[in-house]
Order: C-alpha cells, then structure tokens, then sequence
C-alpha cells in the first residue's frame, strides 16, 4: 500500500510540473516575439512603455467620461498621439481632447475624429482587414523595416505613425494608398531627418 501512494505522489508532481511547464512556454515565446517587435522598433523599451500608458489612460478616461454615443481610439507612438473614431459633437470631441492633454509626457496631439454616428462592426471588421493588407504588403514588398510604421484605419481611411525618414515614409504612404479599399492616406510620421 505504501508503494502504491508513493506512486501516485510522483505521478501527481511529475503531472504538476509538466504542466508548469507548459504553461511557461507561451510566456516565454510571447515574450520573446514582444522581444523581437520592440527591438524592430526605433522607440527606446521606455518610450515603448510610455506610449502604452498613454492609451492606457486615455482609453480609460474615454470608456467612463464620453459614453455610449462616442468610439474613440488612442494610439500612441513616441509620445504622439492620434486620435481617431466619432463623436456626436463638436464638445465630445474638445473633451476626448482634454482627456489627453491632461496625460503626463504627450508631445502631440493629432485630433482626427470624426462628428457622426459610431461606425458598425462591419465597417471596424473591414478596417482591420484593411490594416492586417496593408501590414502584408509592407512586408512583402520590402521597401522598408515594416515594424517602422504603425497603421492606424478608420472608415478606411489609413494613419501611418512611425519615426521614420522621408524614402520610409514616401514607401509607406504609396503601399497603403495603392491598397484596394483604402480612401485616403494620412501621415502622422515623426521624421528623422
């Protein structure tokens, strides 16, 4: 009897560990692949981070303060941020605006909201397969480091972020406006020429 508990014991820890393990690997392998994204980036690991806050907080302040009428999305890229989606007024918008303003280290602010009603689900649908297109043909095309330029659709209109110089950016902005469905092209580039 004793052999048979200490036997059920090993397998039990055997079964535990193993399963610890497993549970590491994504860590590890998403890790490492957020690892590689960020050292395709030319933001500094801390700017990287701060950009992240940023949306962070702004997208809080949004989700509480503007309510059900208003779709707003941050993006940050080097302490820039770009202000997209639609709000049923004028006021909406200057207060989506505050929001970020209100937030520590924002260099800039690119407002590009839009006064109507929210966009479908369809049209968001559409907009991310616009952008995962896009993001296609940056690679394939290999006219540049594609994780320089972050891609940013809306109503199928394309904002094109990154820090970048001006043979980047040029490249860039012609993939994304020769893309089928794609209405306009919007740089928002921090140049580093």
């Amino acid at each position: 009897m004793h052999l048979f508990i200490k036997s059920i014991l090993t397998a039990s820890i055997i079964t535990v560990l193993t399963t610890q393990l497993v549970a590491c690997v994504p860590v590890v392998v998403g890790g490492a692949a957020a690892g590689g994204a960020l050292a395709a980036d030319r933001r500094t690991s801390g700017i990287y981070v701060e950009d992240e806050n940023i949306e962070l907080k702004a997208v809080k302040d949004m989700e509480t303060e503007l309510g059900e009428n208003a779709h707003v999305n941050v993006t940050s890229y080097n302490r820039n941020v770009l202000l997209t989606g639609e709000v049923p007024d004028e006021a909406t918008k200057s207060k989506a605006e505050g929001f970020v303003k209100a937030i520590a280290n924002v260099r800039n602010i690119t407002n590009e909201i839009v006064i109507g009603p929210k966009s479908s689900i369809s049209s968001r649908s559409n907009d991310t397969y616009l952008t995962s297109k896009i993001k296609t043909k940056f690679v394939t095309e290999n006219s540049f480091q594609a994780n320089y330029v972050k891609i940013v659709t809306e109503n199928s209109v394309v904002y094109l972020l990154g820090i970048v110089n001006k043979a980047e950016a040029d490249a860039a902005a012609q993939i994304a406006s020769t893309t089928d469905g794609v209405t306009k092209v919007v740089k928002v580039f921090e140049y580093m020429d």
